[in-house]
C-alpha cells in the first residue's frame, strides 16, 4: 500500500476530527453561554397581509408554490435514477429525502402562513429541518461515504425533532435557529476542504450564497416591501429564493459526472 495514501488519510481523518469537534464546541458555547429566547409574537408579524381571492396572506401562501413543483419532480427523478447522476443507494436516499423535504415545506409554510401562530409554525419548521438534514447528509455521503453519511443522517433528523420538542415544551427556539443556521454555513466548509468525486462543485457554494440572500430577505421584510413599492415583500421573495435552492441543485445532478472513471481490472482486458 502506498505510504503517501495512507498519510493524506490519516491527515484527512485528523482534519475531520477537528472540524467536527471545533463545531461542536462552538454549538455548545452558543447553547450555554447564549440566553433563552423565546418566540415572540411578532414573529408572526409579517408586513404583507393583503388577502387577495380570498385567500389570508396570499402572497406568503402562494410563493410557496415553486417548492411543491420542484419537490415532488426532484423526488421522482431522485427515485427514478436515470436522469440524476448519483452513484450510491445512499446519495439516493438523502436526496430522495431532500426533495421531500423541500415538498413538505410547500405545505407546511402554506398551512402557517394562512393563519400565523405558535401552534402552525411547527409545521413550518419540521419540513425544513428535514431538508437540511438530508441535504447536509447527502454531501457527507458524496466526501466521506455512504456509511458515515447515513449515520449522519438518521442522527440529524432525531436531532431535529429533539430541537422541535424542547421549543415546544420550553418555549426555547435557541436549538432551531443553531440547527438551522449551522448546517447551511457547514456546507460550503465541507465543500471547500473535501474534494468530490463529481464535477460541479460549485453549486453548493451557490446554494449557500442563495440561501444567505433569502434571509437577508426575511430580516429586510418590511422595506423590501416598501422599496418595491408594496408589490412584494421581503418575506414572499424570501420564499422564492430559497426555491433556487433545490432547482440550483437539481442542475447540479443533472449535469455533474464523475471525475475519474472505474478502473478496469488487467485481467479483464483482452
Amino acid at each position: 500500500m502506498d505510504l503517501g495514501w495512507v498519510m493524506n488519510q490519516q491527515c484527512r481523518r485528523w482534519t475531520t476530527s477537528r472540524v467536527c469537534g471545533a463545531t461542536f464546541l462552538c454549538c455548545m458555547c452558543l447553547i450555554f453561554f447564549t440566553p433563552t429566547i423565546p418566540r415572540s409574537p411578532k414573529h408572526h408579524q409579517f408586513v404583507d397581509m393583503r388577502n387577495l381571492l380570498g385567500v389570508p396572506n396570499t402572497l406568503n401562501v402562494m410563493t410557496n408554490f415553486p417548492f411543491l413543483i420542484v419537490g415532488i419532480l426532484g423526488l421522482v427523478l431522485a427515485l427514478e435514477g436515470g436522469v440524476f447522476n448519483i452513484s450510491s443507494q445512499g446519495e439516493v436516499w438523502t436526496w430522495a429525502l431532500f426533495y421531500a423535504g423541500i415538498a413538505g415545506v410547500a405545505f407546511g409554510s402554506a398551512y402557517y402562513h394562512l393563519k400565523p401562530d405558535d401552534h402552525r409554525v411547527l409545521w413550518d419548521t419540521l419540513p425544513m429541518m428535514v431538508a437540511f438534514s438530508s441535504l447536509f447528509s447527502s454531501l457527507v455521503v458524496e466526501r466521506f461515504g455512504q456509511r458515515i453519511g447515513l449515520c449522519c443522517l438518521f442522527a440529524l433528523i432525531v436531532a431535529a425533532f429533539l430541537c422541535l420538542v424542547y421549543e415546544r415544551i420550553y418555549n426555547d427556539i435557541r436549538f432551531c435557529v443553531i440547527f438551522q443556521l449551522t448546517l447551511p454555513l457547514t456546507i460550503p466548509v465541507i465543500a471547500l476542504m473535501y474534494r468530490s468525486k463529481y464535477t460541479h462543485s460549485r453549486y453548493w457554494f451557490l446554494s449557500t450564497g442563495i440561501y444567505l440572500l433569502a434571509k437577508f430577505e426575511g430580516v429586510t421584510d418590511k422595506k423590501l416591501y416598501h422599496v418595491n413599492n408594496y408589490v412584494i415583500s421581503g418575506h414572499s421573495l424570501e420564499h422564492l429564493c430559497l426555491a433556487l435552492i433545490p432547482i440550483s441543485l437539481t442542475v447540479m445532478l443533472i449535469y455533474r459526472e464523475l471525475k475519474f472513471k472505474r478502473v478496469v481490472d488487467v485481467k479483464d482486458r483482452p
